[in-house]
């Protein structure tokens, strides 16, 4: 039942790899790839068993860790991060949980931006703490403060870049230098660019996180997460973690996120045309106080987003003059645009993100994080830009 035409990711283009890699045809000759919903596998043999059981022999075992459609998934997506493997979860915050309860343990330190999604900031404080793991918060750019932050006990620094919601960014070589100098690694979560607009590893990182709910899917059907990586690191102790604790991802998940990855570069690059293009039209609004987004040069890291970026990515953030009341009204006032949390959907989205992803912070941390009350963050889809502007105007 092998393939003679499993393609080498390493002998094509992005672009091919996001269509081809990691699809290994049956029998049946099909060109799609196939669901496997299955939640085991017959073996030939007791001793068959046994070899597979045992790690002596490769191959499927039970879907909780052992898939073929997620395989086919895991394979692909590695390829486009230029990973050596890649341990598919069940949503984007498994995957943290994941990387953090399989690399770490009672006594270890974290460091991370606290420019990042509210809940990854309640999973390390409330939750690790309970385990003794502690994490020290930093500034995002500051490259200095990363270094001061780090102790013997530190393993892992923590980030995303371009951040949720403020599109801040850090230099990625740079962390990455400081990180391995410190005996530490460096975990990227790549969710607003996906590796079509960046790939971390080849900047230096270590670990790259996926929530693939997000621009993986792109058309908000699926929950789904991912850590991309070393043999060593991710395919060990990640993946032992996912065999023992079982946040896995279905088969029929990982299918949709198959098709979603054969589009995302296209996707990717339309996004970024219209967020720039909404970013523009918003700083020329009287009712917005600032407006936060990579591909304006009004934006402070403008030119390393350039840099270490192929695009901008597809989320504009802003503050309006009026506080919470005057976010709400503008948000209410919409009449397309989707008033959801989510993000990374061919449908705008718009969030007010100190009551929704970043509620659950207390006033303080939000402070710290840079999110007010004024702040809106939309998620810019694939509609039309001019329905998308005429929308928001209703609430300026």
């Amino acid at each position: 039942m092998t393939d003679s035409k499993k393609i080498n990711p390493q002998e094509y283009g992005f672009a091919t790899r996001a269509v081809r890699a990691g699809q290994e045809r049956t029998s049946e000759g099909e060109n799609s790839e196939p669901i496997f919903p299955t939640s085991s596998y017959v073996f030939a043999s007791a001793a068959e068993a046994a070899a597979r059981f045992s790690g002596e022999q490769p191959g499927n075992i039970y879907s909780r860790f052992t898939n073929p459609t997620v395989r086919t998934f895991e394979e692909r997506l590695a390829a486009m991060e230029g990973a050596e493997c890649c341990v598919a979860t069940a949503s984007g915050m498994s995957a943290i949980t994941a990387t953090c309860i399989g690399l770490l343990r009672t006594g270890d330190h974290i460091v991370s931006s606290r420019s990042i999604f509210g809940t990854t900031t309640v999973l390390f404080e409330n939750f690790l703490g309970k385990l003794g793991i502690a994490t020290s918060f930093v500034e995002l750019s500051d490259l200095a403060a990363w270094e001061q932050a780090i102790k013997p006990e530190t393993k892992l620094l923590f980030l995303e870049t371009p951040s949720n919601p403020l599109t801040e960014l850090v230099d990625i070589a740079a962390l990455a230098e400081i990180a391995h100098r410190h005996g530490c690694l460096l975990v990227v979560d790549n969710c607003f660019c996906t590796p079509a607009l960046q790939q971390p590893i080849a900047l230096g990182a270590d670990i790259i996180i996926h929530s693939a709910t997000k621009y993986i899917d792109g058309q908000g059907r699926c929950m789904g997460g991912a850590v991309c990586g070393t043999h060593d690191v991710v395919g060990d102790a990640v993946y032992s973690f996912l065999r023992t604790a079982g946040p896995t991802m279905s088969a029929f998940n990982a299918w949709v996120f198959i098709k979603g990855l054969e589009t995302l570069k296209l996707r990717m690059q339309a996004h970024s045309t219209n967020a720039l293009a909404l970013a523009q039209w918003l700083e020329q609004q009287a009712a917005v106080e600032r407006v936060y987004y990579p591909g304006l040069e009004s934006h402070p890291q403008h030119a390393l987003a350039k840099q270490q970026q192929s695009g901008f990515g597809g989320i504009v953030a802003f503050e309006l003059k009026g506080g919470k009341d005057a976010g709400w009204n503008l948000i209410d006032a919409t009449r397309m645009i989707s008033i959801t949390a989510n993000l990374g959907d061919t449908k705008t989205m718009i969030t007010h993100p100190a009551t929704t992803t970043h509620g659950r912070l207390t006033p303080e941390q939000r402070q710290d994080a840079g999110i007010s009350d004024s702040l809106i963050r939309v998620a810019v889809g694939l509609e039309d830009m001019d329905d998308i502007k005429a929308d928001l105007a209703r609430g300026m």
